[in-house]
Formats: structure tokens, sequence, C-alpha cells
């Protein structure tokens, strides 16, 4: 089953670490994704520019209005996502707790449905 585990963090948090500890954790999360790659689980993964590089787009009345910045405020922030190819909500879970920004964030585990069209 495809599930999608959304990385939130504070961007505050993680712009406070020194870049060395900054590097760290990428390495250690490019490493994490390679292993689940290797394993048939990996789908995609990505980090994301940072929110206040992110545009809402609500249409309204027929009228398209985009805004600058993430949808809501929110003390985390979406940083990134991995889509990941399980047996069960439980590896998934087991997946997203070994995923380095959980020690500092969270992860949402999400299902996702299968479409019909290809």
């Amino acid at each position: 089953m495809k599930y999608l585990c959304l990385v939130y963090l504070e961007e505050k948090i993680l712009n406070a670490m020194p870049q060395k500890e900054r590097v760290a954790l990428s390495d250690e999360s490019m490493a994490y994704c390679d292993q689940l790659q290797k394993q048939g689980q990996l789908l995609a993964a990505s980090p994301l520019h940072p929110v206040e590089t992110a545009t809402t787009v609500r249409v309204r009345d027929g009228k398209t209005v985009p805004t600058d910045g993430p949808f809501a405020e929110t003390k985390e922030q979406l940083g990134g996502f991995l889509m990941i190819d399980v047996r069960d909500l439980n590896d998934a879970i087991r997946i997203a707790a070994q995923f380095p920004a959980a020690r500092f964030g969270s992860i949402e585990v999400r299902p996702m449905k299968e479409l019909g069209c290809a």
C-alpha cells in the first residue's frame, strides 16, 4: 500500500542549527532514503524550499487568487515528503519514526488512494 509521509518541522529550529548539524541531518536523511530505495519501499522523496517561497492558490467565484506564503500560519511548516510503498500502516509508521526529522518535528502518515488512470 502507498503512503505519503509529510515531514513537518519548525524552520526556525532548523535555521538555528549550526551548519555542521544541518549538513549531518541532511546526510543522515539521504542515507535513510537510499536504504529505503534499495529495499524497494521508497517511491519518491524531496525536501521543499523554505515556507516563505510558498504560494497558496484559491479559486473563488471563478477567480484565481494566489497569495504569497503558506495556507495557514502554524508552528510547524511542511518541509518535505516521502512517498513509500509498504505492507501496511504499521510499516509506514515504523519508517516515519526512523526518519531523522521526526526527532524534532513530526511526520504525518496518510494512505494514498489508488486512481484508475495511469
